[in-house]
């Protein structure tokens, strides 16, 4: 289990290139609207709940994270992007 700030969640979210969702979803077999609850979306005749658990509190509240899956393949695409700045 992971804690994370709701705002820190989103910011990570909205810091991803264009298409990151579907790649997500599609490196782990899941659909585009199960990531997208991931981050904070509600669809959940689309997609399924994916075990975060919110908080009220500051800076957006506590995101309590079951699974850090969607999550780290988020940060490792972002990796990747940083690096190819670097290059």
């Amino acid at each position: 289990m992971r804690t994370i700030t709701f705002n820190e969640l989103r910011r990570i979210k909205d810091s991803l290139p264009d298409g990151s969702i579907h790649r997500i979803a599609d490196e782990l077999d899941m659909t585009v609207e199960t990531v997208r609850n991931f981050f904070g979306g509600e669809n959940f005749v689309n997609g399924k709940s994916v075990g975060i658990h919110i908080e009220p509190g500051p800076d957006g509240g506590i995101v309590l994270l079951d699974d850090t899956i969607v999550l780290d393949k988020a940060l490792e695409i972002l990796k990747e992007e940083e690096s190819k700045k670097e290059a």
